[in-house]
């Protein structure tokens, strides 16, 4: 149900807090008691509450079964205990506030979670979860960094989680590390088979996940080595997954929202887009939910759809966030309308990026790219550009790398993508000498300490872009080891930091015009 945007925009301080009792209210159904747990989700952010659990209630509604959901929280940080500590307190209830960006407000209750773990404070809790008999799916939504993977795909054995965890001296830090210690539990418990999904942002992520479970069961101590690499050979399936919805962050205009619209408080609502997607491979080894019910597309092609949303989603909305924040943007609906930014994205998409894929069959490259735009425009969303740029180290490798092959190999450089990585440069290595930290927020990523000591050492702007990309931190051979690509970005970089943003967009723009590309 959408309500009226012409109502009252003060909010509503004497509402009551969400609660199954509270419900129904109007525009709210009520929600049905969690059903018995047949999965455990590790990431307990704004994206799983707006996708996964959302299809999860949905297919409930057409068929009846024990999926209910136990969430997990793998990070540190505060705001995700406050999830956990929020939903406690209403019943294991949110709002899913889908936004329109014709000023439509719908609100959503899925109503499929179990208590919240903390997984730094519950781990054992958690190993318990993934080791319980009935449990049948363990999905995951913890970003790149969460899986701990080397530039070229492997187990990270350096990092401090995951050689903690692998000599099991005390409580596991890292999701993989809660993930295997809890199949260990099911080995030893004689459980039945189970599936891990990734539902994350990774190429080809299915099979990335079982290298990285079958690589951690190898560098376990012998003794638990054999009978973990056993069982997961034997019982325990990773299909592939794409995902697509976008949830931003939450704020407090979100929260007000809800009582404004719905007479409701509630601490911890989602603010998501209208559009949702979910394509996945039916490779479940203990059943699954009707997923198919409420929307979700099974095929054994989730490649195709994975790399286009990768490329063309993914990669334009980190265009949209590295050059928006030296233009000043602070929200990716803000840098979509830059006439100037918009048009380098558009380019960058059907010009640039779209000739380096095979679209499924049944899509039209040139409509995906308009319905993309139209996404990104949608004002009520306000997904803040650096909430986007967060980690790009991780990110760009995915949804550039390929692209920039693809053209490289036919000897031509792509200039729009050659100032976005300048421009991911700039953000990284400059930090607030190169865009306004306290107005459009910090940019996190675990590169930024290594990428500003190779910039220091070159000191000019371009000699700096070009050590960042021969170096190989960013995107790997064969784009890191072409000289026209490196001088293109060395040559943006340089031009940003002497003429600035808007000069350099537009000097971008017009070699993009004249340059022939395959």
């Amino acid at each position: 149900m959408n309500t009226d945007p012409s109502r009252s925009r003060s909010p509503i301080p004497s509402a009551p807090p969400l609660s199954r009792s509270r419900l129904p209210v109007p525009g709210m159904a009520r929600p049905r008691t969690a059903p018995e747990q047949g999965i455990v989700h590790l990431g307990l952010g704004n994206f799983h509450r707006a996708h996964q659990a959302v299809y999860t209630a949905e297919a409930l509604r057409h068929v009846e079964g024990p999926w209910g959901i136990t969430g997990v929280v793998t990070g540190p940080t505060q705001r995700s205990r406050t999830v956990v500590e929020g939903m406690t307190a209403q019943d294991e209830l949110y709002t899913v506030l889908t936004l329109g960006g014709d000023g439509s407000v719908r609100a959503d209750v899925p109503g499929v979670h179990h208590p919240g773990l903390l997984g730094g404070d519950q781990a054992e809790a958690v190993v318990d979860a993934i080791g319980a008999a009935g449990t049948r799916i363990v999905t995951l939504t913890v970003t790149e960094k969460g899986y701990t993977f080397t530039p070229s795909g492997g187990l990270d054995l350096d990092d401090p989680r995951v050689a903690a965890d692998l000599t099991g001296e005390a409580a596991p830090r890292s999701p993989l590390g809660l993930l295997l210690r809890g199949l260990q539990r099911r080995v030893r418990t004689h459980a039945a088979p189970l599936t891990v999904l990734t539902c994350d942002n990774l190429m080809d992520n299915g099979s990335r996940l079982r290298r990285l479970l079958d690589e951690f069961a190898a560098a376990l101590p012998s003794g638990e080595r054999e009978e973990l690499t056993a069982y997961l050979a034997a019982s325990v399936s990773t299909p592939g997954t794409m995902v697509d919805r976008i949830a931003p962050a939450t704020t407090d205009e979100h929260r007000a929202q809800v009582t404004r619209h719905f007479g409701v408080r509630d601490a911890v609502p989602v603010p998501a887009e209208p559009y949702r997607l979910w394509v996945l491979q039916d490779d479940f080894r203990a059943g699954r939910p009707a997923w198919e019910k409420a929307g979700a597309v099974f095929t054994p092609e989730v490649a195709g759809y994975e790399t286009m949303k990768l490329r063309l989603l993914n990669g334009a909305h980190s265009l949209l966030a590295y050059v928006g924040l030296l233009l000043g943007h602070p929200s990716v609906d803000r840098a979509v309308t830059d006439p100037g930014l918009g048009a380098a994205v558009r380019h960058a998409m059907t010009r640039e990026i779209l000739p380096s894929l095979d679209v499924p069959d049944g899509v039209d490259g040139a409509e995906y790219i308009e319905e993309l735009l139209e996404r990104f425009a949608n004002p009520a969303l306000g997904h803040r550009t650096a909430q986007v740029a967060t980690d790009g180290s991780l990110k760009i490798p995915v949804r550039w790398a390929g692209p920039l092959a693809h053209h490289l190999a036919s000897g031509t450089v792509p200039d729009v993508l050659a100032l976005g990585v300048a421009a991911y440069i700039e953000v990284v290595t400059r930090g607030q000498d190169a865009y306004d930290e306290r107005s459009l927020g910090a940019v996190r990523d675990d590169a930024t300490a290594r990428l500003r000591a190779l910039a220091e050492r070159a000191g000019e702007p371009g000699a700096a872009a070009r050590l960042v990309v021969e170096a190989g931190d960013i995107l790997p051979e064969p784009v890191a080891g072409r000289p026209e690509f490196t001088d293109r970005v060395a040559a943006y970089a340089r031009d940003l930091a002497r003429h600035g943003a808007r000069a350099t967009l537009d000097a971008a723009l017009r070699a993009a015009a004249t340059t022939p590309l395959a």
